[in-house]
């Protein structure tokens, strides 16, 4: 029962005032138009659409009932439902064209030289995709030819299928989409052609492209200002919106003319499907579409969702699919503008949200050792700048004992500020896959010092007030490692460069969507749900410890692995009656003269991951799952080492070994083969003759397979 489980949630103070079906009926459809609008906007704005732009376009029997709720949530201010809405994919297979396409290898340099000989291959390969449609029966006339440039930047594994152009120079419109989608062009690197491919249309049906819209400019529109006099009304039923009870009139699509306006709340039927028009819609008929308009009133402001702080079931859903909208758009933006392929193809990446004091609010389904451990860099950071932060910086930070986990992986936070106050941070976190050290790849499997894995840095403006600091990039990057013997700066500073600017990229996005949340739901509302999500994580992990506590009367777990040089992890678990837990690694091994040293932050995130994996419920990975537990790690033992110590290991081993015992510990699974698997190799940087060559590095994750549960 809902409104039973809301009300043991609150206090006297704060009593829960219960829902009605109704309410809490609309509630499930406000959660399920929301979880419609995340893939929306992942996909128009990953390829650097703003949504709010575009129209709607809806299909299917059921659509039409979610058309403007969902475009409401988008921002989106009008919507086509198609006469044939309900069997649009059959129609489009009758008005469907033949195509066919010629494509042939390139492997060119793009330059004015090489340009002529690919539009000359280009215009070959449309005469023998043209030759291919008349020999089944089409006209010259009903043919239409596109060409493309399949191209993109020399070092990079994402290309762009350029069409061809008014002007004519592929260059330039390459270099706009790749602007667009990615968010940034690259000066002085070569352009690659890997294909050229000729599309060759053929069309029986005549089909005018914006047709709808010529018909509304003409169109004579008239308001059915009494609907119930209208030979199209059916009926007139009692619906429930947001506030209550609203009487709607019920019509007939097929008895409205082209013209006729039916102002919401209606329902508007076909044989296959119903149209409904919200309250604040205007539904418009043409001779092929029903087309909806939101008037101003429902526009996007903070009055559309005037909420209370007060926790609510159906915001809290709400709210929490937005956090974590925002979070994969942060993620989508990493991937499309980063240049190496250890972030754009293998992913290794992480990007989350999290609140005024640092705690981990919301993230998208990323790399769990990150998510975990990017809280303890974030609030770091705070500490360390306190009141130096102004609006326009942000930080880098790489070192294990700043809440990072090992060098490659690097850290890019930003605050975000309102009234000159910090309100939120974004970050991102990903592996580089070059950051110098003693071997390529900086994944050494013999490092024993800290140094000889690569750059670190305890924290420093990449941004200084909007200011990109390159010049203290470099030193970081390049000078600093090179210093210590058998050492080398970075081997790919290119790549690195531009993918930390990725990162800024990625938070930056972040800001810009928790700007428009903070429009929309009151900065107050935004940041109290934040609270309310970790508290209903914080719940959830607090009912499995009592659980557990129930199978294991006493409290009292423990457990134990080893590592591979005999070097002991060690686990106890104390778990109180109200469903907090002591975990206890009191009896690990000491500090170890390698890398496979975890600092303390992968563990605090070893543990998040197992609690998330042990919820049964939707919850997401914040930082309430840790709110009910007290974590001892011995200092100067392998999971809280030195300063100095090597840790490269520890994220991608030891991490793992230590899911094995926890998960052991609570007799939840069996062992995992506890290793992520690395594999690396490359060169270094050389001069001879006062000529630099570039070195290069290879990093790739194997990973493995996971022991197997209960069921």
């Amino acid at each position: 029962d809902i409104n039973a489980e809301m009300r043991a949630r609150h206090t006297a103070e704060s009593a829960y005032q219960n829902k009605a079906v109704e309410e809490i009926a609309l509630g499930f459809l406000q959660v399920a138009n929301e979880t419609m609008c995340r893939p929306i906007r992942t996909l128009t704005e990953a390829r650097g659409h703003n949504v709010q732009n575009h129209s709607l376009a809806c299909f299917g029997g059921a659509g039409g009932q979610h058309a403007c709720a969902v475009a409401a949530n988008l921002g989106i201010r009008r919507v086509f439902v198609h006469r044939l809405a309900s069997v649009l994919s059959a129609y489009g297979l009758g008005l469907s064209e033949v195509v066919h396409e010629e494509q042939s290898p390139a492997a060119a340099i793009w330059s004015n030289e090489a340009q002529q000989p690919l539009l000359a291959r280009l215009e070959k390969l449309s005469r023998v995709g043209c030759r291919k449609l008349i020999s089944q029966g089409f006209l010259d006339s009903q043919i239409r030819v596109q060409r493309f440039l399949n191209m993109r930047y020399d070092g990079t594994d994402t290309s762009i299928m350029v069409p061809e152009s008014t002007i004519g120079d592929y260059q330039l419109r390459f270099e706009s989409m790749h602007q667009r989608e990615f968010g940034f062009v690259l000066r002085n690197r070569r352009i690659i052609v890997d294909d050229l491919r000729a599309r060759v249309t053929g069309t029986l049906s005549k089909v005018k492209s914006g047709q709808v819209y010529d018909e509304l400019k003409s169109l004579q529109c008239r308001e059915l200002c009494e609907p119930n006099t209208h030979p199209a009304f059916v009926d007139t039923v009692s619906v429930y919106f947001q506030g209550g009870y609203r009487p709607t009139a019920v019509l007939k699509l097929g008895l409205l003319n082209p013209g006729d306006v039916v102002r919401g709340p209606a329902i508007v039927l076909d044989c296959n499907s119903a149209v409904l028009v919200e309250p604040n819609w205007v539904a418009t008929v043409t001779s092929t579409q029903l087309v909806l308009d939101n008037t101003p009133v429902t526009t996007l402001d903070v009055s559309t969702h005037h909420i209370s702080t007060e926790i609510d079931p159906i915001h809290l859903s709400v709210l929490a699919n937005r956090f974590m909208s925002i979070a994969e758009q942060m993620g989508r933006t990493l991937e499309k503008t980063s240049v190496s392929t250890n972030i754009k193809e293998r992913l290794d990446f992480s990007c989350a949200l999290f609140d005024q004091h640092g705690n981990l609010v919301a993230n998208a389904p990323h790399i769990p050792v990150h998510l975990g451990s990017m809280s303890h860099a974030v609030k770091f950071q705070l500490d360390r700048f306190s009141e130096d932060l102004q609006e326009g910086d942000v930080i880098l930070v790489n070192h294990p004992q700043a809440g990072g986990t090992h060098l490659p992986d690097i850290t890019i936070i930003s605050p975000v500020f309102h009234d000159s106050r910090i309100i939120f941070f974004v970050a991102s976190r990903g592996h580089h896959a070059d950051i110098g050290g003693i071997s390529p790849g900086s994944m050494p499997p013999n490092s024993r010092e800290l140094f000889q894995e690569g750059a670190s840095s305890m924290g420093m403006k990449i941004v200084d007030r909007g200011e990109f600091q390159e010049e203290a990039v470099r030193h970081m990057l390049l000078e600093e490692p090179a210093q210590y013997p058998e050492c080398s700066g970075t081997r790919n500073y290119r790549d690195v460069l531009s993918d930390l600017k990725a990162q800024i990229a990625a938070n930056h996005r972040g800001i810009a969507l928790l700007s428009q949340l903070c429009a929309e739901y009151g900065l107050e509302v935004v940041q109290e749900y934040m609270a309310h999500i970790q508290h209903t994580a914080e719940a959830a992990v607090r009912l499995l410890l009592k659980e557990t506590r129930v199978k294991h009367p006493t409290g009292q777990l423990s457990g134990h692995d080893f590592m591979d040089d005999g070097s002991k992890i060690s686990l106890h678990v104390d778990i109180s009656e109200d469903g907090s837990a002591l975990f206890d690694f009191t009896g690990t091994s000491p500090e170890i003269y390698g890398n496979t040293n975890a600092p303390p932050s992968v563990t605090h995130s070893a543990i998040i991951y197992c609690l998330r994996c042990m919820v049964q419920s939707d919850l997401p990975l914040n930082q309430g799952c840790l709110a009910p537990v007290r974590v001892v790690i011995p200092e100067n033992s392998f999971l809280s080492p030195s300063s100095t110590a090597a840790v490269v290991g520890g994220n991608v081993l030891t991490s793992q070994r230590l899911c094995d015992v926890i998960l052991a510990t609570f007799g939840v699974a069996a062992a995992s083969q506890g290793c992520m698997n690395n594999l690396t190799f490359g060169i270094p940087a050389i001069e001879e003759g006062g000529v630099r060559y570039e070195g290069w590095g290879y990093y790739e994750t194997i990973a493995g397979g996971h022991g197997a549960g209960r069921d």
